[in-house]
């Protein structure tokens, strides 16, 4: 799939247009672009947490990132707002994190955050005040094939986000901007200081929101209480059922981590394996984390459905090397892919992104990688997309 470098729909000068202001130095500059082009742009900032000493200490998300959100619109000249989602992201994000780390899985919440609170109850904010168009500062990039918006990869392959994106609803594509897709992290310190923004050398967030400390196990618990299942202790032990030793609770543990693991092997060890019903953590050498295939379900697509049988490309982590596939099933909002070349640590809970070169096909939450996947005969004389 070839996109076109021209854009389907863009704003025109005088446009309004609603810019998710998260006080980085990334949606400052999407605002700040937006101003210089002409359009009538209004900023918006998200309160996710409560107030009082529960509210995280990070560059994003935080009261200090919300005043310099503010100051930036001041220096823009522009309106700025804040708008409580605090009950949605409780809802949507921190309440799903937790009961998967229940079940044995490891979940993004940033990924969540997309889905429900960034795009879907921004969008709603867009609509009451009449703006046609909602900027983020992701860098990714907006396309069409023929006349159908699609969302690219960002230019900058070290900065690319459009693996967070997947989940977004299709039609919100028709009315995305994503102003710095085209640029470096380096080019948008540059542009910031261009504009005199406060936040021009601000540092990047790279922890999730909520757990400020890192400390997920510390979120469960306040969640489930420190009884929970997740947090008890269970047997480690090998794919044969030999137990090796104890652990303290599978929620500390994510497939393909070694950390924390006992000694004394010919080889080291990785965890391959979580069974929530056995409170059980099951180890075993890298080859057993190879995976030629993956499961997941949850689909969302941002451009056609693929075929059976069509070769994509796709990624089961952030900043991971695509990788070939073919579609093997369809089965509504699941998906199965047999892998060229086998994947290590293919994570229950994590994202699976489709891509057809630089297009971003679609995306769904991983359920399981597979040893071995459905062979299946690539359809090379059918176009890719079944629409």
């Amino acid at each position: 799939m070839t996109p076109s470098p021209a854009l389907p729909f863009t704003p025109q000068k005088g446009d309004r247009v609603l810019v998710a202001m998260s006080g980085g130095v990334d949606s400052s500059v999407a605002a700040a672009l937006l101003v210089d082009a002409g359009c009538d742009v209004v900023g918006v900032t998200m309160k996710l947490h409560g107030d009082g000493a529960d509210v995280p200490d990070r560059p994003c998300c935080s009261l200090d990132a919300t005043s310099d959100a503010r100051r930036v619109c001041e220096t823009l000249g522009i309106p700025h707002y804040v708008t409580n989602l605090v009950d949605n992201f409780g809802h949507d994000v921190l309440d799903d994190f937790v009961q998967e780390y229940a079940r044995g899985r490891t979940p993004i919440p940033c990924v969540r955050c997309n889905t429900f609170t960034k795009f879907r109850d921004l969008l709603v904010k867009a609509d009451a005040i009449d703006a046609p168009w909602l900027a983020t500062g992701h860098y990714a990039r907006m396309g069409r094939v023929g006349d159908s918006a699609v969302m690219l990869r960002g230019l900058d392959a070290g900065k690319d986000q459009s693996y967070f994106l997947w989940g977004i609803d299709r039609p919100v594509l028709d009315r995305l901007v994503l102003p710095i897709g085209t640029q470096t992290k380096a080019e948008t310190r540059d542009i910031a200081r261009r504009f005199g923004l406060r936040t021009a050398e601000k540092i990047e967030s790279q922890d999730i929101c909520f757990v400020p400390d890192g400390d997920h196990v510390r979120v469960i618990a306040e969640h489930l209480g420190a009884d929970a299942p997740a947090l008890q202790p269970g047997p480690l032990r090998l794919a044969s059922g030999e137990v090796v030793g104890e652990h303290q609770g599978f929620a500390r543990y994510t497939i393909g981590q070694r950390k924390g693991l006992p000694g004394g092997f010919a080889d080291p060890m990785f965890v391959v394996e979580i069974v929530p019903a056995e409170r059980a953590v099951v180890i075993g050498p890298r080859e057993a984390l190879l995976g030629r295939g993956v499961e997941a379900r949850e689909v969302n697509w941002l451009a056609d459905a693929p075929r059976v049988g069509a070769p994509i490309q796709v990624q089961v982590r952030n900043r991971a090397r695509p990788s070939a596939a073919t579609v093997v099933r369809l089965d509504g909002d699941g998906i199965e892919l047999a892998l060229d070349e086998p994947i290590q640590a293919i994570s229950p809970g994590q994202s699976l992104v489709m891509y057809d070169g630089d297009v971003v096909l679609g995306g769904g939450v991983i359920e399981r990688g597979m040893a071995g996947a459905a062979p299946v005969a690539r359809t090379r004389s059918l176009p890719l997309l079944a629409g």
